[in-house]
């Protein structure tokens, strides 16, 4: 059986398959019981520098910061810890986000959830894990930067399997954060009513949309998690995910396909706050009463990856027509083929932190 044959699911699980198993951790190589890696601030690591053709399989990840009770990040660690992966000697990175956004959650926050790709696992949601498998032919390095103002502490495994070599047409693993805080909004004081704020305008060309990807090449986009700070401040109906998503592909200038609203683009209906875990789809946070404050979802495409040839752009309305000013963030995952476009500039610390609760 061929690397990248599929096994994942019990029917497939007894077939005999090739290659073989292989881990990079943080174990203490003296034998004792410090088995995790310290990355003072300011500093960045190499966790894992694997040779050769093969599959990372399965990341587990948990941290916690020097100076903090009940082996926890510092404040806003989980934005402040960035992850890269580069392969087959690339010199930028094919993923690029905060850890925590990373593995499924937004808002420097973590929680116990399931899906099928991402968990994060108790105690709190400090166990986190990737299960995306992240092909690769000629090596893979994954770098960890301490952007924070403590040393961090970091567990972790790389689980892959060593090959001689991969099939072709295995595409490479991609995820990439982005956050806009402000969106740029209209004011409610330009509109007859609060109804007109919140469902008035026509957008057909989705100029002004939230961006949560974009890439250039031959691949699949394979979802997001997305996370709202809704700053609404007013008394009235403050839902704020009137948007609608806008996916473009291969160079068409109108949506190649067209949603209905942010909550029915992660897969549910009339505005839920009720907290839900699916192996493809979720809502990690529902937001506080009339949905003010935080918001998580996921949606990931493994049944139905969107499919591009050349190119591809995913974005969705900040409330409709893109009237409102909230603070969105994402991290998407796509597989395609290399070089990848360059990604946007990263955000630095100030860009990444999240805003206070009011």
């Amino acid at each position: 059986m061929k690397a990248g044959s599929n096994f994942n699911s019990l029917e497939g699980i007894a077939r005999a398959r090739s290659g073989w198993r292989r881990r990079v951790s943080s174990y203490d190589r003296t034998g004792g019981n410090d088995d995790r890696i310290y990355i003072e601030k300011g500093q960045t690591a190499v966790v894992a520098d694997i040779r050769g053709a093969g599959i990372i399989t399965h990341v587990w990840m948990t941290l916690m910061s020097t100076g903090t009770e009940g082996w926890r990040p510092e404040k806003d660690g989980l934005r402040n810890v960035i992850l890269r992966f580069y392969w087959d000697g690339e010199a930028s990175p094919s993923v690029e986000a905060p850890i925590g956004d990373f593995f499924g959650m937004g808002h420097a926050m973590s929680k116990n959830f399931v899906s099928a790709p991402l968990q994060m696992s108790p105690e709190d949601g400090k166990g986190f894990n990737c299960w995306w498998p992240m092909p690769f032919s000629d090596g893979a390095k994954v770098t960890v930067e301490n952007d924070g103002d403590s040393t961090l502490i970091l567990y972790f495994y790389f689980d892959y399997e060593e090959h001689d070599g991969i099939p072709s047409d295995l595409l490479r693993f991609h995820a990439q954060f982005r956050r806009e805080c402000l969106t740029e909004g209209k004011p409610e004081s330009a509109f007859a009513s609060h109804d007109d704020w919140c469902f008035g305008g026509k957008n057909l060309g989705g100029e002004d949309n939230y961006v949560v990807m974009e890439a250039k090449g031959r691949g699949h986009y394979c979802g997001c998690n997305l996370n709202i700070h809704n700053l609404d401040g007013g008394d009235g109906w403050s839902w704020p995910g009137e948007g609608d998503d806008m996916i473009f592909i291969d160079g068409d200038k109108e949506p190649t396909l067209n949603g209905t609203g942010t909550e029915d683009y992660v897969n549910m209906a009339w505005c839920p706050q009720q907290e839900y875990c699916a192996p493809y789809h979720g809502l990690l946070l529902g937001g506080r009463e009339n949905w003010k404050g935080k918001i998580t979802y996921y949606r990931y495409h493994i049944a139905d990856p969107v499919m591009f040839e050349k190119d591809i752009r995913v974005t969705i309305e900040h409330g409709h027509n893109n009237n409102r000013s909230d603070d969105w963030s994402s991290t998407a995952y796509w597989y395609q083929t290399e070089p990848h476009a360059p990604f946007p500039a990263f955000p630095d610390r100030e860009g990444r932190k999240p805003l206070e609760e009011k």
